[in-house]
């Protein structure tokens, strides 16, 4: 592959000029194409014969935007606006104002930074003032299985606003990114060079053609970056001339509309707005004030490189160490590299992770990898290293993402593109985590990096939701402890301890240790029958039982301070955030399977009716008229036996006496009355018969004593309720 000079074509052209000769206003395009497809004849419009042939009208539109499609083949292309222009009388001029300059000291045997510093100037040569200046790459496909068979171009433009004098320009090609910002003041480049970066540099006379065209690489030897870094002057990359008039096979070449080939001395056109001294705002350029060349990168050694950034400049001489002065700067972006994720299964890469945490006797951990489809366009092979971090647990409902910061999960070296995963990553706790994958791309051949942090790179881990179920004791008789026990279950082991940091929970990612059973407590409440208000009684109530996993807790017990129908309500709190607590509808109030009745303590009742045998006496006067004295007395005896009462014991207690009562008379009277008012002596049930002996003493001697006979006598039969009785009332 290689960039073919127009000499042979151009005699073809000048041998026919009356057919390929387009006078208009002045203005002369000529017609011509090299081997490749792209034209570098002096013009920008593409000619129409032979097809296909392409020019730089084909790659930008007439407001200096690169098309939206592009040739075959043309894979990367910049346009870089540099003037300014104001209003004057209603007329639209150009303003003598850059806002991008190099400053004195900046070279290009200097790296970017420090090296290179820019300013705005409203003091600019006019045949140094750049206009427009743009770039294109271009692929070769040679049609063949190999893509190192292909041959990589690049195109590079430049328009100026006079052809006053000769003029030298150069157009750097980076791998990197560089930039400038004098909009304060004088300002520093950002950037630094990379191994491969090419500098081109030529020179042009007003009417005479390009003179020269040289190509530089910016060698690192040693690979220790920027600062070891030089522009290798001594050994350049690639030399040409005019590409009217060079050989054939010659890897690099330039031309301008100002060469001297006969018919190419002229003014043409532009689609899109340019500026000169001689027309002002407008889109003509005259002779010598349009630049363009071409050069093949892989016969330059500059192959399976990627350039980004374009920076065309005007410079005092030929010289790689000339005084720069106008510069053009764009993002060429020939590289490109996407990084696109999403977590899988660690254990079937085709499916999504699992979305809840396992639950117990499982251990809690969910295995995942992230993976990553890495694109790379620009070049076939580079050398570049994918770092994989994970950021979590945050809440199921967050919308954080990983862009920075994380627990580091991996890295791999990769030299190319395809599908790749990162290691096993487990997390152990429930929520939200997200991935972020960085591609650190490959500045030796100009690859950038990328990264993905999307919302597609997140991934939600549910916590179980604890189930209970109760059992609760028999029924009670009042004065007695009812109880309830609780069985748990659906819970899931707690997250990891240990383990690299950067997480938001310790352990939760990538622990050294896993996590052990669900911890938390079950709250046994005792409710009364109106389910609202807690028994009260003996005990705690409510008590909490600790747990740990699933199991049977149990059983707890109160005793309530009153008869009546009771519910046992038992919640687990859960334990965070793996195990979310139980609903209260798993043990609901009421629940009629956890009642539990405190029923009164059954009474008994027995009868024996008893009474206390009494006796009483009329002592009378056998003599009508006659007074029994006052003051007699009355004795009665009770003897248990008729054998008893004839023996007239009179000791109470011996002798079969049972009970023995005095009772003195009252006033005188010809009959008077005697009774006993026994207390201590109670009959019950079936007894023998009981024999009462009453005497009588007068305390006179008118009148005699009397004694009764133990004929008077008490035999009873009593009948009592053994009980239990009924209820009542």
């Amino acid at each position: 592959m290689r960039i073919r000079s127009l000499s042979a074509r151009k005699a073809l052209v000048m041998g026919a000029a009356a057919a390929m000769l387009v006078v208009s206003t002045g203005i002369i395009g000529v017609l011509a194409v090299h081997d490749e497809t792209f034209q570098l004849d002096g013009n920008v419009d593409a000619a129409t014969t032979p097809p296909p042939a392409y020019d730089w009208d084909s790659i930008f539109t007439a407001a200096g935007v690169k098309k939206s499609t592009l040739p075959s083949g043309y894979t990367a292309a910049t346009f870089q606006k540099d003037f300014e222009t104001t209003t004057k009388k209603g007329k639209l001029v150009f303003a003598t104002h850059d806002g991008t300059t190099f400053t004195t000291g900046s070279k290009d045997t200097l790296d970017i930074n420090p090296g290179w510093q820019c300013a705005a100037s409203n003091n600019l040569l006019s045949k140094n003032d750049i206009m427009n200046a743009y770039a294109v790459a271009y692929t070769d496909d040679k049609g063949t299985v190999s893509t190192a068979d292909d041959d990589q171009f690049m195109y590079f433009g430049l328009e100026r606003n006079s052809n006053n004098g000769d003029a030298n320009v150069a157009f750097w090609f980076l791998q990197g990114g560089a930039s400038c910002d004098p909009t304060n003041g004088t300002a520093t480049w950002s950037g630094n060079h990379a191994d491969g970066d090419l500098l081109i540099v030529s020179a042009f006379t007003n009417g005479g053609g390009v003179s020269g065209i040289t190509a530089y690489r910016w060698t690192d030897t040693d690979g220790s970056g920027p600062i070891a870094g030089f522009l290798d002057t001594s050994n350049p990359a690639a030399n040409g001339g005019d590409c009217n008039t060079a050989a054939g096979g010659d890897p690099i070449c330039a031309t301008t509309n100002g060469s001297a080939a006969p018919g190419l001395n002229a003014a043409i056109t532009t689609p899109w707005q340019t500026a000169n001294t001689d027309n002002n705002v407008g889109n003509t350029l005259q002779p010598s004030e349009f630049f363009e060349g071409g050069i093949n990168l892989t016969n330059s050694g500059f192959g399976n490189k990627c350039f980004n950034t374009f920076v065309g400049d005007t410079r005092s001489s030929q010289s790689p160490t000339a005084t720069i002065f106008d510069y053009a700067s764009g993002q060429l972006g020939e590289c490109k590299s996407t990084t696109t994720t999403n977590p899988v299964s660690a254990a079937d890469t085709t499916q999504a992770p699992l979305s809840t945490i396992p639950g117990d006797p499982n251990d809690a951990k969910v295995d995942v990898k992230d993976k990553t489809i890495i694109d790379v366009t620009g070049v076939t092979t580079f050398a570049g290293t994918i770092s994989w971090h994970i950021c979590g647990p945050t809440a199921s409902t967050s919308t954080d993402l990983c862009t920075s910061g994380g627990v580091n999960a991996g890295s791999q070296n990769i030299t190319a593109d395809g599908t790749y995963y990162s290691p096993t990553v487990t997390v152990t706790a429930a929520g939200r985590y997200c991935f972020r994958a960085d591609f650190t791309g490959d500045s030796a051949v100009g690859v950038p990096g990328s990264s993905d942090s999307a919302a597609t790179e997140c991934f939600t881990v549910a916590p179980l939701r604890a189930s209970i179920s109760t059992t609760a004791g028999a029924d009670v008789e009042f004065g007695q402890p009812v109880t309830d026990s609780a069985t748990l279950s659906s819970t899931a082991h707690q997250p990891g301890t240990g383990g690299p940091t950067g997480s938001l929970l310790a352990g939760s990612i990538n622990p050294t240790t896993l996590g052990g059973d669900a911890t938390g407590q079950i709250t046994f409440t005792l409710y009364k029958a109106d389910c609202t208000t807690p028994a009260t009684g003996t005990g705690t109530n409510p008590q909490t039982v600790n747990v740990s996993g699933n199991g049977t807790y149990g059983p707890v017990s109160f005793t309530p301070d009153a008869p009546g129908t009771y519910h046992w309500v038992a919640t687990y709190g859960g334990d965070t955030p793996n195990t979310l607590a139980s609903l209260a509808s798993q043990s609901p109030c009421p629940d009629t399977t956890e009642d539990v009745v405190v029923s009164q303590i059954p009474s008994q009742i027995t009868t024996a009716p008893s009474y206390f045998p009494q006796d009483s006496a009329t002592v009378t006067s056998s003599v009508t008229g006659n007074n029994l004295p006052a003051g007699g007395t009355v004795v009665f005896r009770l003897y248990n036996s008729s054998a008893n009462c004839a023996l007239h014991g009179s000791t109470v207690g011996q002798g079969g006496l049972l009970y023995a009562e005095s009772v003195t008379l009252g006033a005188a009277a010809h009959s008077q009355d005697a009774a006993t008012n026994n207390q201590s002596v109670r009959i019950s049930g079936a007894s023998s018969a009981l024999y009462w002996r009453v005497t009588y003493a007068t305390g006179d001697t008118a009148h005699t004593g009397r004694q009764s006979d133990c004929v008077e006598n008490i035999t009873s039969t009593i009948g009592g309720d053994s009980g239990p009785g009924t209820l009542f009332p």
